[in-house]
C-alpha cells in the first residue's frame, strides 16, 4: 500500500480545531447557561400555573432537556481538552464512550405540549438542533478509520479520482 493512501486529510478534525469549534463551544455553553437562568427563573414561575397535563410534560421535558445539554457539554469540553493537548485521543475515546449525543425523543403531539411556556420549546428545539451538530462532529471525527484505497506508487491519486469519475459517468 502506498504512502500516500495514509496521508488523508480529516476535515472534522480540523473543523474540530477551528474557529468553528469554538463557536459551537460558545454556543453550547450559552444554551447550557441560558437554559439553567430560565429553569430557576422564569421556568419554575411559568411551570406553576400550567395545567396538569402540560405540567408533567414540563417536568419530563425539562429533565430530557438538561440531560441533554449536560451530555453535550461533557463532549464540548473533551473535545476541548483534546484540541488543547491536555488529553490525548485516546483518553478522550475513553472519556467519551460515558457521553450520550443519541437523541431523547421529543414528541411534539404529545398532549401539553402546546400549552408548554415557549421560550421552553424554543430551549428544546435549539438543544436538539445543536444535538445533532455535535453528533455529526462527533461521528466525523471518532468514526473508525476506513482502510485508504490503494494508489499504485507510480499513480498520481487525484488522476485515479479524475479517471474514476470519468468512468462513472462515460466521460474520455
Amino acid at each position: 500500500m502506498s504512502e500516500r493512501g495514509l496521508n488523508t486529510v480529516s476535515f472534522a478534525g480540523h473543523a474540530a480545531s477551528s474557529a468553528q469549534f469554538k463557536a459551537l463551544y460558545a454556543e453550547g455553553m450559552g444554551l447550557v447557561e441560558e437554559t439553567a437562568s430560565y429553569l430557576d427563573g422564569p421556568g419554575r414561575a411559568a411551570s406553576k400555573v400550567l395545567p396538569r397535563m402540560a405540567s408533567v410534560l414540563y417536568a419530563a421535558e425539562s429533565m430530557r432537556l438538561t440531560t441533554r445539554l449536560m451530555q453535550m457539554a461533557s463532549w464540548l469540553l473533551l473535545q476541548r481538552a483534546v484540541n488543547n493537548g491536555e488529553m490525548s485521543r485516546d483518553q478522550v475515546l475513553s472519556e467519551k464512550s460515558k457521553v450520550r449525543l443519541d437523541s431523547f425523543n421529543v414528541d411534539r403531539n404529545a398532549p401539553g405540549w402546546n400549552d408548554l411556556p415557549e421560550m421552553f420549546r424554543d430551549l428544546i428545539e435549539r438543544s436538539l438542533r445543536l444535538q445533532n451538530r455535535v453528533a455529526l462532529l462527533d461521528r466525523e471525527i471518532y468514526r473508525p478509520q476506513e482502510a485508504p484505497a490503494f494508489v499504485p506508487d507510480n499513480q498520481n491519486g487525484v488522476k485515479a479520482q479524475i479517471k474514476l469519475l470519468q468512468t462513472a459517468f462515460g466521460a474520455n
